[in-house]
């Protein structure tokens, strides 16, 4: 299982993209093989991960995750192509469907028929992506067209498939998933069976499995899983994470973060791997001293 960064735009930062790019850097330089972004409400972050993969080598680029109502499709496939001749192919899309909120009032569009849009936007995105014309007529998103940046390979897309519905759907359509705050059971029982199951229906390949979690290597794990209840409370709330957290028996994201001592992190990540996790994004968190313990069990085994 390789092991990356969910990084953050540090929020009221002077100078986010100059951080971004420290993190990427620190990231690439300690070994690590993937470094993710979001799209929240400040920096662009297709237009920051070419920005960084033009300053940082080596290490995989992605995007954790891009709403898919935040762009249309043949303007994403643009962009994802010109990210990939920015950083000579190291670029992954991950896409998510948002929540209510925020597309209803940040996007302004309908969430009536999430599964729905979802289907058409990956029927349209995926060809465009890989540079092949598309004419789609659906009842979300109509698109004809075709992206032409010569001499690069669009990469893959994953999108963040939580329910039932949104995993067969990116099983059948696109790459693979990226998942946060579902813990190992839900991973075992119904993220990867479900998704590999519509991916193999559809004879494509192997989907690939990425989970992103929150890390702390401390000696009181009690007080970093309270700890990540209070950071991570929002993801309690939302009503897409709360169902996997239910499917879990957690209470809170405190109770699937990856916490614990050296020993305990390191066998729940390899327990991760065990059931079919690909790639593992890590979110560290904690007090100063266990962040730095963290990230020294993570990059051990790297």
């Amino acid at each position: 299982m390789r092991i990356g960064i969910l990084g953050r735009e540090q929020s009221g930062s002077a100078t986010p993209l100059e951080d971004c790019i420290a993190d990427a850097r620190r990231a690439a330089d300690d070994g690590f093989a993937t470094f993710w972004l979001p799209q929240a409400y400040g920096l662009d972050v297709m237009t920051t991960l070419a920005v960084v993969g033009r300053e940082v080598p080596g290490i995989e680029l992605g995007t954790a995750v891009l709403p898919i109502y935040a762009r249309v499709p043949v303007s994403l496939a643009s962009a994802v192509r010109t990210v990939q001749a920015a950083v000579g192919g190291r670029f992954t899309l991950g896409l998510g469907l948002s929540h209510i909120g925020m597309v209803q009032l940040v996007y302004g569009a309908s969430f009536e028929y999430p599964v729905r849009d979802l289907r058409e936007y990956l029927t349209a995105l995926m060809p465009l992506v890989r540079g092949e014309p598309v004419d789609v007529a659906g009842e979300t998103y109509r698109v004809a067209g075709q992206v032409t940046v010569q001499g690069v390979d669009g990469g893959s897309v994953l999108v963040a498939a939580l329910g039932e519905q949104t995993l067969r759907v990116t099983g059948r359509l696109a790459d693979g998933t990226i998942t946060w705050v579902t813990g190992p059971r839900t991973l075992e029982e119904h993220t990867i069976p479900t998704i590999c199951d519509a991916a193999e229906a559809a004879g494509r390949p192997r989907t690939r499995i990425v989970a992103g979690l929150p890390v702390c290597v401390t000696d009181d794990a009690d007080a970093a899983r309270a700890r990540a209840d209070r950071v991570f409370q929002i993801y309690g709330l939302l009503p897409s994470y709360r169902a996997m957290l239910d499917r879990e028996g957690a209470r809170g994201p405190g109770d699937v973060a990856v916490v614990g001592d050296e020993d305990a992190v390191a066998a729940q990540l390899a327990h991760l791997g065990a059931i079919g996790v690909d790639d593992f994004a890590a979110s560290p968190f904690g007090t100063p001293d266990e962040r730095a313990a963290t990230r020294a069990l993570l990059t051990a085994g790297l």
